[in-house]
């Protein structure tokens, strides 16, 4: 019995890891690198396993770092089921078709000519999407809703379990029991825990025993700003860029999650008067898609979010959201000069709308671009918070004068506090923790301190590096 860590080893991104157990052999997650110049690179290159030797998959959410490489997999021979929630079923559907259609837009545009090479003499070879639409639809097609709570059985040697790990909709943590001859096995894989004590999704649920763990570190070497002040901050950079500059608001937000959450802040303020009349325009196909597919699944809501959201429906609110449906209407947006909240992915600006509305809006003083989510090292978002004064858009170079601000409250991970009491959880320590989706410094900083909790062994994987569950 062993496992491999083919993604999200020593690094954020394309979480995917290979578990053999003898007599199967299954993924959990299969994730698209993302940022950075070496991205497009690893997302291409041949799987280092024979996809059609997989018997299943189990993904643990829906975003795109974790289930974005999902369509290349069944292009290259994976035949079998993929096994999720309910509701990850559903965002799948959005999110890999969206995925699919920015990899055939971006192969469109470099295969233009005078794109591809400048000198005719020369051939050159034709950029092909990752993968396509039709691979997304493919994919879809096998997928496995499973619900939470709910034991099955993907194989006649393991069974498995969801649990609600809080992170976004339909996201969850996964228990994993594999039966031998002389005994059983439990594999816990985190997922992404959500942070407790937030809007709209639930609280992660606690797990008392792994016999291994696989764990996330995001966060491992930092807390978030406790989210009271990050609403305050959100409050005072509305007001000032609204009411004061009057400018608009960009925010660059992740299609789901960040985006239904910062509606629902906005919803709370106005509800409460500390805001009135706000005009949002969400700017996202992908991310109306799944604030509609949200809406859907208030069973998944906690209690706060079922008032404000029966409060919304009973027309009290003086909230306008504007949902842009053609790219006429969300070109339409960069003619408006104050008074605009515009929502927009993604969410660390590497594809999108949001790049034509910075390209737009960062040259204006009155502007604000509000940054309320992780930017990974390489991505624009990143550049921008680091402070850049003139970023690249489009092959232009764009001149940044309006105000950047970065609030982390708000983060949909759990911060280091966070991790290390789901970690205190445990009644037993795990005969081995593998720390991993995290960057170096936060992975490092994670395994230090779970070390001082876990009698087991704690280490940080290495990309490709196998290793024995016995």
């Amino acid at each position: 019995m062993k496992i491999t860590f083919h993604g999200a080893a020593g690094e954020v991104t394309g979480s995917c890891y290979l578990v053999e157990t003898g007599q199967t052999r299954f993924l959990v997650d299969c994730g698209m690198f993302q940022g950075g110049s070496d991205a497009d690179k690893k997302n291409r290159r041949p799987f280092p396993f024979n996809p059609a030797t997989l018997d299943f998959v189990l993904l643990s959410h829906a975003h795109i770092d974790h289930s974005g490489l999902l369509p290349k997999l069944c292009r290259d021979g994976f035949k079998g089921p993929i096994h999720t929630s309910n509701a990850t079923v559903e965002l799948l559907d959005i999110m890999l078709r969206d995925s699919a259609h920015i990899h055939e837009k971006e192969a469109e545009r470099a295969n233009r000519p005078g794109k591809r090479n400048r000198n005719s003499s020369k051939k050159t070879k034709i950029t092909l999407p990752l993968y396509t639409i039709a691979d997304a639809e493919i994919t879809q097609k096998q997928t496995v809703a499973q619900e939470y709570h709910h034991d099955f059985n993907p194989s006649s040697d393991v069974r498995v379990c969801l649990r609600d790990a809080g992170h976004i909709l339909g996201s969850a943590i996964i228990e994993i029991w594999i039966k031998s001859d002389s005994a059983e096995t439990k594999i816990v894989f985190s997922g992404d825990l959500g942070q407790p004590n937030r809007p709209i999704i639930r609280d992660p649920e606690q797990i008392e025993h792994a016999d291994f763990l696989i764990v996330e570190s995001t966060y491992g070497d930092r807390n978030h700003k406790a989210l009271e002040p990050s609403l305050n901050d959100l409050l005072a950079i509305t007001r000032e860029t609204l009411y004061e500059k009057k400018g608009n608001l960009i925010i660059p937000a992740f299609a789901l999650g960040r985006s239904q959450e910062l509606i629902y802040y906005f919803q709370h303020m106005t509800c409460i008067g500390q805001l009135e009349n706000l005009k949002i325009f969400l700017d996202s196909p992908m991310a109306q898609s799944v604030t509609r597919l949200t809406m859907r699944h208030l069973d998944l809501f906690d209690k706060e979010a079922r008032k404000l959201e029966k409060w919304y429906s009973a027309d009290k609110s003086s909230v306008i959201l504007n949902f842009t449906e053609s790219v006429e209407e969300s070109q339409s947006i960069n003619t408006i000069k104050s008074g605009a909240i515009i929502l927009s992915a993604s969410g660390m600006c590497t594809a999108g709308r949001i790049l034509h509305h910075l390209r737009h809006g960062l040259p204006k003083p009155n502007n604000t671009v509000l940054i309320a989510g992780f930017q990974a090292q390489g991505t624009l978002g990143r550049r921008l918070v680091d402070g850049a004064k003139r970023v690249r858009i489009f092959g232009d170079d764009i001149t940044v004068k309006a105000d950047v601000h970065t609030i982390n409250g708000f983060s949909a991970h759990a911060d280091r506090t966070a991790l290390l009491n789901w970690i205190d959880g445990f009644t037993k320590s795990p005969k081995h923790t593998f720390i991993t989706h995290g960057e170096p410094d936060a992975a490092k900083s994670m395994s230090e301190a779970v070390s001082e909790r876990f009698s087991g062994r704690v280490t940080i994987p290495v990309p490709g590096e196998t290793v024995g569950l016995e």
